[in-house]
């Protein structure tokens, strides 16, 4: 019988689930706030079920010897070392869409809290004070809404605030022509655009790379005057500072804030400001959101543990022991090509079309599948939004269409997966292969030709083919201090449109990136990392 230790508060209902499932369960709720305690004893269990309390760090999962699976309930994972987990053979869930009707909740309950001044005027009724001409609010009715991310939670609160007749407009990357007319919503292309006509602002986003500091003091200055701020998604997604400067400066009537870029959140530049509203972090703080992600996490560690079957993993495919070994070196493949697709594709996605080539397209493609569209869409929907499991579900809420398409062996190679994603603006398309010693190669990206091994950091560049390219390039990295590891290139026809793929040994920072692209021959610059 497997055995699951739960580290933190968990609903006895869920404790329930594991036992009439024929799991042993221990459950020590207190258990995560000593670390000590806790890493003393991991090795003695199966699963380890959390909330956010318990730190399944890379040192508690070394001595982890037994343990096969860490459930979270919950969304976010900052608090496991995915990784380590990986490299250890133990399999991450999370449950990705239990709180997400209480999370959108909050935030129109935080639109109204700063609309109407709620906190501030019964702060002043009950201190015996009845200053009725103070507390002079705004009316929902009418007024603009701007979504900032329109994926499962935005899309719920998009659907609360037009019940309450606003406007409602979104900036998404991801978000299709069609699956905003089917919401109700204007699809707005530029971030800027968006904060100019928006009376109230919402965010709905994971914090990633691409969405850190989103909300800059640049951005914020271009916010229509009057307008109210609402973060209910994630700390650092805000330049707090900016923001109180604005509502100093009168710019912005108001802001609502349950997250911060430092929790707890002990001090804050919002903090005392007038008409600013703050939670802490209580966006899944209902008892229907807790009872619903432990509920599903003692679900899915039960059919792991039990039948082996595997949900709403983060870093593991939906696969059966025995396709595992031939399935392992093709997965790796599509996470290269979704990978690379996602961070080269800048615009809307409408449309996700794959072909198999050859003997990959008599596999088990669903997880092939599943692994292009998950790291496709990770760059803008962040690592706890997105996986091998729920990637298609994200993908459907965007409108966004996936299409398979199995073709005979042809060409030099015979089997490779090809990637083809139409956006609003372009279509592009990226192919790979595994060559003998087991390893994905890039074979062709935009009907180019090349070969590149893909590397943990990488540039990509398309430029026109011209004399002196590879010096004027190799001289310019050198400048910049970036050690080339590898270098492919391929070109249309003489003279055309060319691409470079270089493996370097770091990181590119954006001040790097645009000295590249300030190369005569250069058209675009983008950093790839794996």
């Amino acid at each position: 019988m497997p055995k699951v230790l739960i580290s933190d508060k968990l609903s006895e209902a869920a404790v329930q689930i594991f036992r009439d499932n024929g799991v042993e369960v221990d459950f020590q709720p207190d258990l995560g706030k000593d670390p000590e305690k806790l890493a003393s004893i991991i090795g003695d269990y199966d699963g380890l079920a959390i909330r956010s309390a318990t730190k399944a760090t890379a040192d508690l999962i070394a001595r982890a010897d037994n343990l096969k699976v860490i459930g979270r309930a919950g969304i976010g994972v900052d608090n496991v070392d995915i990784p380590a987990a990986s490299a250890k053979g133990i399999v991450v869930m999370n449950t990705p869409f239990g709180n997400s009707i209480t999370t959108a909740e909050h935030a129109i309950a935080m639109m109204f809290a700063v609309a109407r001044q709620i906190p501030a005027a019964d702060a002043s009724t009950q201190a015996g004070k009845w200053e009725k001409s103070r507390f002079m609010g705004s009316e929902i009715t009418g007024k603009t809404l701007g979504l900032i991310g329109a994926g499962n939670i935005g899309s719920v609160v998009a659907s609360r605030a037009l019940g309450l007749k606003m406007k409602v407009i979104a900036f998404d990357p991801f978000l299709s022509a069609d699956r905003a007319q089917e919401m109700g919503v204007e699809k707005i292309d530029a971030l800027e655009d968006l904060v100019a006509r928006a009376d109230f602002i919402t965010l709905h986003l994971p914090k990633t790379e691409k969405t850190a500091n989103i909300l800059s003091a640049e951005v914020i200055a271009k916010i229509k005057p009057g307008a109210r701020l609402v973060n209910c998604a994630r700390g650092g997604l805000v330049d707090e500072a900016a923001v109180a400067e604005a509502l100093k400066s009168g710019q912005l009537a108001g802001a609502a804030f349950d997250v911060f870029s430092v929790e707890p959140a002990t001090e804050s530049p919002l903090f005392g400001l007038p008409n600013v509203v703050c939670t802490p972090h209580l966006g899944a703080a209902t008892t229907e959101a807790q009872e619903n992600v432990a509920l599903q996490v003692a679900e899915q560690m039960s059919d792991y543990l039990i039948k082996g079957a595997v949900s709403n993993a983060l870093n593991a495919p939906s696969v059966t022991a025995e396709e595992a070994p031939i399935l392992k070196p093709w997965i790796e493949l599509a996470e290269m090509l979704g990978g690379f697709a996602g961070q080269v594709t800048d615009t809307a996605i409408r449309e996700i079309e794959i072909e198999f080539v050859g003997r990959v397209g008599e596999l088990n493609l669903k997880p092939l599948t599943a692994a292009i569209t998950a790291s496709l869409m990770k760059p803008v929907v962040g690592e706890g939004g997105v996986n091998m499991v729920s990637a298609p579900v994200v993908a459907r809420e965007r409108g966004i269409k996936i299409s398979e398409t199995r073709k005979d062996a042809q060409g030099a190679f015979g089997s490779y997966m090809r990637l083809i994603v139409v956006s609003e603006t372009q279509t592009r398309s990226v192919a790979g292969t595994i060559y003998s010693d087991g390893r994905p190669r890039f074979i062709q990206i935009k009907g180019i030709n090349l070969e590149a091994e893909p590397m943990p950091f990488m540039l990509y560049t398309t430029n026109t083919d011209t004399p002196g390219y590879i010096g004027a390039l190799g001289t310019k990295l050198g400048d910049l201090g970036i050690n080339i590891a590898t270098f492919a290139l391929g070109r249309a026809g003489q003279g055309g449109e060319a691409i470079a793929l270089l493996g370097v040994d770091g990181g590119l920072e954006q001040k790097m990136l645009d000295e590249i692209a300030a190369l005569p021959q250069v058209t675009q610059a983008k950093a790839i990392v794996y």
